[in-house]
């Protein structure tokens, strides 16, 4: 067991791409935690769409041991946080497990609007901070400016920030001394009952459940018996280790520690993210004080294209359910589409990585439907419910009002965009709360339909600012609106995977993009097809899709006109049956592109 003033608990934080996987690689190497030979890029990103996207989406740890300047041997126990707002809650589970935060700032970009989220995370769970400057090594580099920023839109003191470059190597020394004479040890008694917090938990086909905990007070062994406080369950420790980054296992974990134990617990759901762990017996009673559950913001369909790879498609999601608690999911069927999952996600990018996942790692192709959020309904006999998916949208005259949620967005733009970004969030039904200014950049904050935000708004944000934007939002709540659910007909048959919940006042325009859109995708058949976008009776926008055609009258030659009238007028009597018993196939890629709102 390593003495407390020896062991510093801290995580990285930062805005995407700013070289937080990086930095870890560095301090990695630094102090030899692993072998030369074995190093590699994004050490702790371990899941290929992490390595692929260059994203961290899970939050990982390592244990470094590093022999200090004062000759003295310090535990180092580092956190990789990921930096997208879809992620943040991953984020805000790591700093309950820590002392102290690296902040990394890019010294050529400066703050982003994702900095400042995950840092007032770090300041509210009583962080001490160490800022970073990145990438020093770019000839574009400004520290000075980069400093000036951190203290005038953060607050917090940069005079002394660290100068790094996480590719080269150069600072790396700097930061270990800083970590080792900045960040405050860890607070625990070994005497104390065992108090532990469950840190995060994923499956493992050979271990069962692996649960990363972070031990507050007492001790824990091997063999002993634990027992989850909200759960009441009990288990035997089958094996207790730290990560270096590979599993080591250990005899026993003490006061201010990281590390992981195994006992042949059988789901993830059986292990709360936030839970005190204790001992079956002389454990404590009082827990900590944990997290809130992540909620999930945005709900679509996940339908196989073929439906006989149901089975398989159950079977994925339930595996991936066991190692994402914020990840949600239920049966559902549609006409169009047949069997699938409702599914629930933190956010667009959340949702994209599930499904990458489930095509790459089980081989499914998937359809997706337009991405929805949870609409609050209220009724005009008083009852209330809330509606997940808009084919569910009880008839309009029972409805007394509809409630969306809105969100607060920080946008962070240089000031040549400023224009753009402000038409942008007006387009999309936003209310400016507050608009100053650090330095050359803009920082926005909007208070907007999250609606609005999830279909394309952060592709438009990056197109209209050439990619020099930054977003990062938080639910506000929710507040009544005039919202209406609109349908797709295609020859007077409803589409049920294509209605949406739409603004009354933006309906037309919508339903004219998509029955547009349609009309391209939609194949000719033998009869004329209608598609028709209509809110409740009422039909806003139609196109037509005219008809393929035989020419019926090829063997007339010569004669009366009469002849050719008589074929053209069975021709025609032919159709108006077809169109009323006729099926019109909607193709997997119409309903893929349709979906897919570029409006």
């Amino acid at each position: 067991m390593t003495d407390l003033k020896h062991i510093r608990n801290f995580s990285i934080v930062a805005h995407i791409d700013h070289g937080k996987s990086t930095l870890a690689d560095r301090l990695i190497q630094e102090t030899n935690t692993v072998s030369l030979r074995d190093m590699k890029e994004q050490m702790l990103d371990s899941m290929d769409i992490e390595r692929e996207r260059g994203i961290t989406i899970k939050a990982n740890t390592v244990r470094i041991n590093y022999t200090a300047d004062d000759g003295e041997t310090y535990v180092l126990n580092l956190i990789d946080t990921p930096g997208h707002v879809d992620f943040a809650y991953e984020v805000s589970r790591s700093m309950r497990a820590v002392e102290g935060s690296l902040l990394v700032v890019d010294s050529t970009q400066g703050v982003e609007a994702q900095t400042l989220a995950n840092v007032y995370q770090a300041i509210d769970a009583d962080h001490e901070i160490v800022p970073i400057l990145n990438k020093i090594d770019l000839p574009a580099s400004d520290c000075d400016r980069v400093a000036e920023q951190i203290e005038d839109v953060i607050g917090i003191d940069a005079s002394g920030a660290i100068q790094v470059s996480a590719k080269t190597g150069q600072g790396i020394h700097e930061t270990l001394e800083a970590i080792v004479q900045h960040l405050p040890a860890p607070k625990g008694d070994a005497d104390a009952p065992l108090k532990a917090m469950l840190v995060d938990s994923w499956y493992d086909a050979y271990l069962g459940v692996i649960v990363l905990i972070r031990v507050i007070d007492g001790k824990l062994k091997k063999g002993e018996r634990i027992r989850m406080i909200s759960t009441n369950a009990v288990y035997p420790v089958d094996r207790i280790g730290v990560f270096t980054p590979q599993m080591v296992p250990i005899d026993e974990l003490g006061p201010g520690e990281i590390g992981f134990l195994t006992a042949s617990i059988k789901q993830v759901r059986d292990t709360r993210v936030g839970d005190t762990i204790t001992h079956e017996k002389k454990g404590t009673t009082d827990a900590l004080p944990g997290f809130k559950p992540a909620q999930p913001v945005v709900f679509c369909g996940l339908f196989p294209v073929d439906a006989a790879e149901f089975e398989d498609l159950r079977d994925s999601i339930e595996k991936l359910a066991l190692n994402d608690a914020s990840f949600s999911y239920e049966m559902e069927t549609s006409a169009a589409l047949g069997f699938g999952f409702r599914c629930g996600f933190l956010g667009l990018l959340h949702l994209e990585v599930i499904r990458d996942r489930i095509e790459r790692e089980y081989d499914i192709e998937l359809i997706t439907t337009a991405p929805s959020v949870i609409y609050h309904i209220y009724m005009r006999d008083g009852t209330q419910f809330e509606l997940h998916n808009p084919a569910d949208m009880p008839d309009l005259s029972t409805v007394d009002h509809l409630e969306e949620p809105r969100i607060k967005a920080t946008i962070l733009v240089p000031d040549e965009y400023l224009g753009d970004v402000l038409k942008l969030c007006q387009d999309r039904r936003g209310i400016q709360l507050d608009l100053t200014y650090a330095g050359s950049r803009a920082m926005v904050v909007y208070d907007l339909p999250l609606n609005e935000v999830v279909f394309d708004f952060y592709d438009r944000l990056k197109s209209v600012t050439k990619g020099y934007a930054s977003f990062d939002y938080q639910m506000l709540g929710y507040r009544e609106d005039n919202l209406v659910k609109m349908s797709i007909l295609v020859n007077d048959e409803p589409v049920d995977a294509l209605s949406t919940m739409v603004h009354r006042d933006r309906a037309e325009m919508r339903g004219r993009a998509m029955v547009e859109k349609l009309k391209d995708l939609i194949p000719r058949h033998m009869f004329k097809i209608p598609i028709q976008a209509a809110i409740g009776g009422k039909v806003i926008a139609r196109e037509t899709l005219s008809a393929l055609r035989k020419d019926v009258t090829a063997k007339c030659y010569g004669g009366d006109a009469t002849r050719k009238k008589k074929l053209l007028e069975k021709q025609k009597a032919g159709k108006k049956k077809m169109r009323q018993f006729g099926k019109v196939d909607i193709p997997q890629e119409a309903f893929i592109s349709a979906l897919k709102m570029d409006d």
